[in-house]
């Protein structure tokens, strides 16, 4: 399989437990539209795994299930061989392990960015302010925004807003990180610097799903391409393989209206 960097190497199924993420034969309407046909679906340990497809494909839906923020109508969805989808379940756990990354960038307006980002780890995670604050300043430093930790968003560009979003996802330590059109909300000129924090978090080895437009980014930083339309995986495969040689008519359509 083509690596774009050699660090970046999802470890070999038989030694990395269970999957990051594991659907089965998952399943969701909303009234009478069903969005979702019965997904199979999976994210290995350390995989970069990039999501795409027209829109009402069901691509942010599936993300959105995986954290159970859209509630299955059926199947069965695991997070490190935890069952999600089983009401014993203790779904605030689960989710500390699972960091979000939304279009729009969901941080508050009224908090400086640094307390964004120091926020959540002095509730969920029970750290202390000065923990939280060390951790908040390493995660800003990593998006290249150290310099803005007083900053309200409101003075922020688009773009970085969506680095503090990733910082902030960060500073809680997830085991895996989940993107939903990460850069769609952005001015094309400010969608690099956020795939490139992405990048350097797919070379130091973070499992990622990503729903995505960027066909550069996920030719070049994915290790599986899924492409899903009319709620289904129509075809997945190697990125390059899928984005250079799509064996399926419907990808072949999809394609030759954005590359």
């Amino acid at each position: 399989m083509a690596m774009h960097n050699p660090a970046h190497q999802a470890p070999a199924a038989s030694t990395a437990g269970p999957p990051a993420i594991e659907v089965r034969n998952l399943h969701k309407s909303f009234g009478e539209v069903e969005v979702l046909k019965g997904i199979d679906f999976h994210v290995d340990q350390g995989e970069v795994v990039c999501v795409i497809g027209p829109s009402g494909s069901g691509k942010s839906t599936l993300l959105r299930c995986v954290n159970r923020l859209e509630e299955p109508t059926s199947g069965t969805v695991l997070v490190e061989g935890v069952d999600i989808t089983d009401p014993e379940t203790d779904l605030d756990l689960v989710r500390t392990r699972i960091g979000m990354v939304f279009q729009q960038f969901n941080l508050f307006p009224h908090l400086s960015v640094l307390r964004n980002l120091t926020l959540a780890q002095q509730r969920a995670k029970k750290r202390g302010k000065a923990e939280a604050v060390e951790i908040a300043r390493k995660n800003l430093a990593k998006v290249g925004l150290a310099h803005k930790e007083d900053a309200f968003p409101a003075q922020l560009s688009g773009g970085q807003q969506q680095r503090v979003a990733i910082a902030r996802a960060l500073s809680m330590n997830p085991d895996m990180m989940l993107f939903d059109e990460p850069t769609s909300a952005l001015d094309p000129e400010l969608v690099g610097d956020v795939l490139e924090v992405m990048r350097q978090l797919a070379d130091e080895g973070m499992t990622m799903m990503v729903v995505t437009h960027e066909m550069g980014f996920a030719r070049e930083v994915g290790d599986r391409l899924v492409f899903m339309d009319g709620g289904v995986v129509v075809e997945q495969g190697d990125p390059r393989e899928v984005l250079g040689n799509p064996q399926h008519e419907r990808t072949q359509a999809f394609l030759s209206k954005v590359l």
